[in-house]
């Protein structure tokens, strides 16, 4: 096949790739190419039928079938069928470029070629496994309403043909010449059992078409193998798992059993029947803000649409399945289901019903359900945000890290029941990273208590928890919440006498505050005393209404106009470097000095925080003179001091330079 005729195309370089991954590869099921070009077969028909909807004579002139035509002395195995068809630029499109096949993110998973090659119909590629058994592939194709077909043929190297061809009506065949270590394929007890465990789901008929006993019989023998039945119309008790698990594959292309299925029948105001399925991975496009994602929508038993999502909220878009409705009309859009009381009532329907399923799995299954939170928590976390009115349902099924374990994650219930007697709050805090908010400043006095601590590390984190204020009517609160009360279930008394050693503090300290407020400037919004701090000597706390500086600094990086709010600084009294500070201040002295401390200080708030200081070089300057002033007056210590004042020497308090 030269490259140099005019009807010879090069396959894109991407798909190329794969198809070397493929034929070279050890598949380890290589009789799955079957499966995939039947629940390709079975795609084109659904589309014919939708079509005709508004245009009846699309589907005239053949009933709607899949065709396997063995041909053990050729060693071919021809799929045929009658559904939409290709026309000429739909077969280069579809089989020789990456638009439409999914490659690159195939590719992306298999890096180096160690991926697994199970992967092959997750990434929308299944038409390739052809080549897993086949050397020379043909396509014959005809769109419905036209005239003309075309005859796609490549031997999987570089490139392709597209000729003219011959067809007698709409739809496409495809012919597979085997391999040797293949040719079974083409045998009619192989195609039956292949049928018979993989596509026995698939609505329409599947037809084997076997050449006579007698070659001078004439008509070949055909006999339909699979029930017809759409898989969803039966009833739960007469369907295996091994069928509900092929469907699952037919259906999403994943070639790993689902995690958890539901089946089910809704009749009242709206009768519709549906199965759902949560897969056990995320699909590579889980983020993807282009991607498409919902469940196919059936109108009594006609296919509507792939990827429905005005049926399923955002927050549940990794939810695979099929909705078949009785009620909806036939040429239903998605702008008329946006506008749908029916589709209103179905789409709650499907939320409660799969909110049972994610229920029922943390109950009875809840090693699956962490591996199920670590794929798909972030995006249940969305419903907290988007669909507020799900939020008692969805705060039963979150998981956080906290400090009660290193590596084991929690629930809100497992939290409250380990509260301390008189903890006030569920406390939270978030951060860009466990490490950064577990060893922070802002939970020293919640682990001076005893008090457990969950870690938000999830960028959804910061929008969702702020429409969950409680949970078991504890208030969650945020450690570095400007208005943290630890002392909330305090007696009047007890509150009282701590608010009046506050404030006579804080009046002591106020040439300091003032002091530390002139220096930053409109770095912080206020300098205030901390009842948080114990081992640090400051630390930053966000202002009513403020955004963490993580967060800040996400937005920014999506090209997103976030304003900086100063935060406030909170000062630690009691801690030797405050006290210190405060011994100058009293002392009247001023000047450098005193600037650089506070500066230091305001810098290592923001490091503490896993924010980025404001001057890299400010700060090294100041800690340089800082360790050599501390290094110089070791040395002087040492050559003065007796032996006998060692240890009391070591006792003393950390000095301040002044």
């Amino acid at each position: 096949m030269s490259n140099d005729a005019p009807n010879v195309h090069a396959f894109q370089a991407e798909v190329a790739q794969v198809l070397d991954l493929v034929i070279h590869s050890l598949y380890r099921n290589k009789e799955i190419f079957l499966r995939e070009l039947i629940s390709n077969a079975s795609d084109a028909l659904d589309k014919l039928r939708f079509a005709a909807v508004t245009e009846p004579a699309l589907a005239e002139g053949h009933a709607l079938e899949i065709r396997l035509i063995p041909d053990a002395e050729a060693k071919t195995l021809t799929l045929w069928d009658s559904g939409i068809g290709m026309s000429r630029d739909e077969l280069v499109k579809n089989l020789g470029t990456i638009a439409h096949s999914g490659t690159k993110a195939f590719l992306a998973a298999n890096a180096g070629g160690s991926g697994d090659l199970n992967l092959i119909g997750q990434f929308g590629v299944g038409f390739y496994s052809a080549f897993l058994v086949a050397n020379r592939v043909e396509v014959v194709s005809r769109r419905a309403g036209s005239d003309e077909a075309w005859r796609w043929e490549s031997e999987a190297r570089d490139s392709f043909s597209v000729t003219p061809a011959e067809r007698d009506v709409r739809g496409t065949t495809i012919t597979l010449h085997l391999t040797d270590e293949h040719a079974d394929f083409a045998s009619d007890w192989r195609i039956r059992s292949l049928v018979e465990r993989y596509s026995d789901y698939v609505e329409h008929p599947i037809k084997l078409v076997s050449a006579p006993e007698d070659d001078e019989a004439g008509e070949p023998s055909i006999e339909t193998l699979n029930r017809e039945g759409a898989l969803w119309m039966r009833s739960p008790s007469d369907i295996d798992d091994d069928a509900y698990e092929e469907f699952y594959k037919h259906l999403t292309h994943d070639w790993e059993a689902s995690l958890a299925r539901t089946h089910f029948k809704i009749e009242g105001n709206q009768l519709f029947r549906s199965l759902l399925f949560i897969p056990k991975r995320p699909p590579f496009d889980l983020f993807d803000r282009e991607a498409k994602h919902g469940v196919r929508l059936y109108v009594r038993r006609v296919f509507i649409m792939d990827d429905c999502d005005d049926l399923l909220p955002t927050w549940l878009r990794f939810v695979r399945g099929v909705v078949d409705s009785d009620d909806l009309p036939l040429n239903v859009s998605r702008d008329v289901l946006q506008d749908s009381n029916a589709a209103r009532i179905i789409k709650k329907q499907l939320v409660k019903k799969v909110l049972d399923l994610l229920e029922d799995i943390a109950k009875n299954r809840p090693e699956d359900y962490i591996g199920l939170w670590n794929n798909f928590g972030r995006v249940l976390k969305e419903g907290l945000y988007f669909e507020p009115e799900h939020r008692d349902r969805l705060s039963k099924l979150l998981r956080f890290a906290s400090s009660h374990h290193p590596t084991e994650q929690t629930s809100l219930q497992q939290y409250v029941e380990r509260m301390k007697d008189g903890q006030p709050a569920i406390y939270y805090a978030l951060g860009a990273s466990r490490a950064t908010v577990e060893g922070g400043p802002h939970t020293e006095a919640l682990r001076s208590r005893g008090y457990e601590v969950l870690f938000l590390t999830d960028p959804i984190d910061q929008w969702a928890i702020s429409n969950l204020e409680k949970f078991d009517d504890k208030p969650l609160v945020s450690v570095a919440s400007a208005d943290l009360d630890l002392d909330a279930a305090a007696s009047d008394d007890d509150r009282e006498k701590a608010r009046e050693a506050d404030a006579k503090r804080a009046e002591e300290l106020t040439s300091l505050t003032d002091r530390f407020a002139a220096v930053l400037g409109d770095r912080v919004s206020e300098v205030k005393l901390s009842r948080r701090l114990s081992d640090s000597p400051v630390c930053l706390v966000i202002p009513e209404g403020g955004l963490p500086s993580h967060i800040e600094r996400l937005l920014r990086a999506n090209n997103q106009d976030v304003p900086k709010t100063p935060r406030i600084l909170e000062i630690n009294p009691d801690h030797a470097v405050i006290r210190g500070l405060e011994r100058i201040d009293r002392g009247g002295k001023s000047g450098e000095d005193v600037a650089e401390l506070v500066n230091l200080l305001y810098d290592q708030a923001l490091l503490a925080e896993g924010s980025p200081i404001d001057d890299p070089a400010r700060f090294a300057r100041g800690m340089t003179r800082l360790m050599s002033t501390a290094v110089s007056s070791g040395r002087a210590k040492k050559s003065s001091a007796k032996p006998t004042d060692a240890a009391a020497s070591e006792a003393r308090e950390p000095e301040v330079v002044e």
